[in-house]
């Protein structure tokens, strides 16, 4: 099993962090993006995922602008 990176890490606590603010789960995020809620379960948990997930994710819970 390959570790993740630090920036695996920082995209995927990003996108969860994004995601408790908004007071989505994963589950009404899978609604809207059109996916199964184990898969995003998966995806975060192994920090593996492509810029494109990370941006719709991001547009379809209304985040448009990010700080850090």
């Amino acid at each position: 099993m390959t570790d993740k990176t630090d920036w695996e890490i920082f995209a995927a606590n990003m996108l969860k962090s994004e995601l408790k603010r908004k007071g989505v789960t994963y589950a009404q995020l899978a609604e809207l993006i059109d996916d199964k809620e184990v898969n995003i379960r998966n995806k975060l948990a192994r920090g593996k995922f492509t810029a494109a997930f990370l941006i719709h994710c991001l547009s379809s819970i209304g985040v448009h602008e990010l700080r850090f």
